[in-house]
């Protein structure tokens, strides 16, 4: 399988090499919750109902995602940049590390998850009759915590290591299983909400037997090793203290969405929350495609001592991100009910979703500035500000106004929806100029290139 060769051919071909594969994989790893949120809300009398318990579960679920970030994201960068070093070993140990971190954690959240999911929910905000539900879906999904973890935190290092195709085809073989098994299981078997969830569990399990039968397999150029040693836990966990507090805090504004919806709007209103995030998770994919093909090259060179290479694949990064989030801004204007048709034709949910989108993505083109931003500083190690800007536009700016637009400013439940695009325009910019303001000194006075890159042969151009 033809991998990436981040120390030949340019910036722009390899960052696109890489984008692609992540990007037609971030796409079918998207298929896992939002096919079924599509056959759920299509079940015969319940499926608003349906939507809205897994929507509750959704906290639960970023929690997940969260903690596969931190040792899958947070160790990917600091793999590539021991890889940028020639320092293979150090990059052995550190996806090493990263698995058995990966492994321990799952198996702490399928634990407290099975054991306390029913209260955890209630906190989320779900009702007494909406528990056994959203509980039924939540139970089986936790079931499958070490095969959706593993699977997807590994990918981060298959692809650091320019085996993005590999990457891609762990995520279809999953995809395509969950595509099939979903509406056999929902509508079929007529498990309904369970049924969803145990489709998702066995096409990730098929997932995880893919990805692992690569990385102890020959064609795994850094193969895993047994032990019970973590060397660099420590440095992966901290530089993965970013993605995961990002996940953290989008668990905390769905529960405090939630929350407020319900109080304003009803149950009804925490579906169409559920549309609009899941609407948002597609059309977010391409542009985390774009900054996390970035990624491995940024550290790459980061790593092997040319600034310059840097500062063009972040050029490279903006000048596709930027124009994508115009084009799906326009769309989503001009369209919103095609976004809300994919998920629900109830009468009742049209109207309400379509205008709730139109609040949402008022101001998605700034997304691409938060997405370089934060990709910049995570792929330099920059923990300090990956975090602070984490932080800041979610748990200072979202949370707040969440809980505030709807009662100071008498918007009801539109101001629910209006904290995301203020959020996007405040905390995206600030993420993206003093990213500007910091890394670019850095970058200049590295000085020039080192001899080993000149003899490398590495192209200058884009």
């Amino acid at each position: 399988m033809k991998k990436v060769d981040f120390e030949n051919g340019t910036i722009t071909h390899n960052i696109l090499q890489t984008a692609f594969p992540m990007l037609v994989a971030q796409v079918l790893n998207l298929l896992y919750s939002i096919v079924d949120r599509i056959y759920i809300g299509r079940i015969p009398g319940a499926g608003t109902e349906a939507l809205g318990a897994v929507g509750l579960c959704f906290p639960m679920i970023l929690l997940v995602t969260g903690f596969t970030n931190m040792f899958g994201m947070g160790g990917a960068p600091l793999f590539s940049m021991a890889l940028g070093e020639r320092n293979r070993e150090k990059a052995q140990q550190i996806q090493n590390t990263a698995l058995r971190l990966l492994v321990l954690c799952a198996a702490l959240i399928i634990l407290v998850g099975e054991i306390l999911g029913g209260p955890i929910l209630l906190l989320f905000g779900a009702t007494r009759a909406e528990l056994p539900m959203a509980l039924s879906y939540l139970q089986i999904y936790l079931a499958g915590t070490l095969f959706i973890m593993v699977s997807t935190g590994m990918n981060a290092y298959i692809n650091a290591q320019g085996f993005s195709v590999i990457g891609m085809l762990s995520v279809t073989i999953g995809a395509v299983a969950n595509l099939i098994l979903d509406p056999v299981f929902i509508f079929g078997l007529g498990l309904g909400v369970r049924g969803a969830a145990a489709a998702t569990v066995l096409a990730q399990l098929l997932s995880f037997v893919f990805v692992m039968s690569f990385l102890l397999g020959k064609k795994n150029e850094l193969p895993i090793r047994p032990g019970t040693s973590l060397p660099y836990a420590g440095e992966i966990a901290s530089l993965g203290l970013a993605p995961f507090i990002m996940q953290v805090t989008n668990s905390l504004v769905q529960i405090a969405c939630n929350s407020v919806l319900m109080e304003y709007g009803g149950a009804l209103f925490v579906s169409v929350m559920t549309i609009v995030s899941s609407v948002r998770s597609i059309l977010d994919a391409p542009v985390m495609a774009i900054t996390d093909g970035a990624s491995p090259a940024i550290s790459y060179n980061y790593g092997a001592g040319r600034p310059e290479n840097v500062r063009k694949a972040i050029r490279v990064m903006m000048l596709l991100a930027l124009p994508y989030t115009i084009l799906i801004w326009g769309l989503v204007m001009l369209f919103p009910f095609f976004f809300v048709r994919i998920f629900s034709d109830a009468p009742e949910v049209l109207e309400d979703a379509s205008r709730a989108l139109h609040l949402y993505f008022f101001a998605f083109v700034f997304q691409s500035f938060q997405y370089s931003g934060q990709t910049v500083f995570k792929a330099l190690n920059k923990k300090g500000k990956a975090i602070f800007f984490s932080l800041f536009r979610k748990v200072i700016l979202v949370v707040p106004l969440t809980l505030l637009l709807p009662r100071l400013a008498g918007l009801g439940t539109d101001g629910v929806f209006m904290a995301e695009p203020v959020s996007n325009v405040v905390g995206g910019l600030a993420c993206f100029f003093t990213m500007l303001a910091t890394v670019l000194p850095e970058l200049s006075h590295m000085g020039p290139e080192s001899t080993d890159s000149k003899e490398s042969g590495k192209p200058a151009s884009e």
